[in-house]
């Protein structure tokens, strides 16, 4: 048995419900990060897909967090010594948007557990499946996989693997951003986030042994979707996927590109001469 099965040997969390109410502030916040005009937001309007993630936030006491910024116990957090995570992937089935003014309900489950071999040792791979409903009607149904590692404080995190830089057709439909530490700490204020990689440069360079901040992952991922949204306005995603390969770092541009086939979108975003760090595809619905 490997030492991160024997740290979570046992730990079984089971699911929890809450449920909140979708706000338009939340909407208009984001769509002004990324200097795009607010999508409609009068109650019964559609909520873009993946911009639920700014409406159901965790809010742990600060006493409760740990020196990450990250709390020191969860529901889903696994019992690891020095850990340290790390969004790897996200899977989305849209059966219809969530909607302005409606109230959803979310019901989290622990879909997967287990240890992974990565490039820097063991790792432990967690899968939380989430579901969300309104009166009682299934509405989108999520996983999230976050990879931890237990890493003694001042120590490197394992190297970004070999790659080539992404080139892209100059006329792909593209969304490029400029992640200045600015922009990462209103994405961490948006999403309550108190994980200092994204804002705390000594932390992250001294600590938790990154070159710079951190992009965060869900931000990339919704860079994703930006690309079908700007591009394809009258065909909503009914499904994406995506896998996160290497940071992203603050100071250096990323464009995310799709190359869109049918009813397909393969999806990459890079930061300026670096390979990819997420690629994905989304799926739209059948054209009119």
């Amino acid at each position: 048995m490997t030492s991160l099965s024997a740290a979570v040997e046992g730990w079984s969390p089971g699911p929890v419900t809450d449920a909140a109410t979708v706000l338009p502030g939340p909407a208009a916040a984001f769509a002004a990060l990324l200097d795009q005009p607010a999508p409609p937001l009068a109650d019964g309007d559609p909520l873009p897909p993946g911009w639920h993630v700014f409406t159901f936030l965790d809010s742990p006491a600060t006493a409760d967090l740990g020196e990450d910024g990250h709390p020191r116990d969860g529901h889903f957090l696994p019992p690891l010594r020095h850990r340290r995570r790390m969004i790897a992937g996200w899977r989305l089935e849209v059966t219809a948007p969530l909607r302005i003014g409606s109230l959803v309900e979310r019901t989290s489950s622990l879909a997967r557990c287990g240890p992974k071999a990565g490039r820097g040792g063991e790792m432990l791979l967690v899968t939380v499946r989430s579901e969300y409903r309104a009166d009682g009607a299934l509405l989108v149904t999520e996983e999230q996989d976050v990879v931890y590692r237990s890493q003694e404080p001042g120590s490197s995190p394992a190297p970004a693997g070999a790659g080539s830089p992404v080139a892209s057709p100059d006329r792909s439909p593209a969304v490029e951003v400029l992640p200045d530490p600015a922009l990462l700490f209103r994405f961490s204020a948006l999403t309550y986030n108190a994980h200092r990689i994204h804002y705390d440069q000594p932390y992250a360079t001294g600590v938790e042994g990154h070159p710079g901040l951190v992009v965060h992952g869900p931000l990339l991922a919704l860079l994703l979707l930006e690309v079908p949204r700007r591009h394809a306005p009258d065909r909503s995603v009914t499904s994406c996927t995506h896998r996160l390969t290497r940071p992203a770092y603050a100071g250096t541009p990323v464009r995310a590109t799709g190359r869109f086939d049918g009813d397909r979108v393969d999806l990459t975003a890079a930061a300026t001469g670096q390979p990819a760090s997420v690629t994905g595809a989304a799926v739209l619905e059948a054209a009119r």
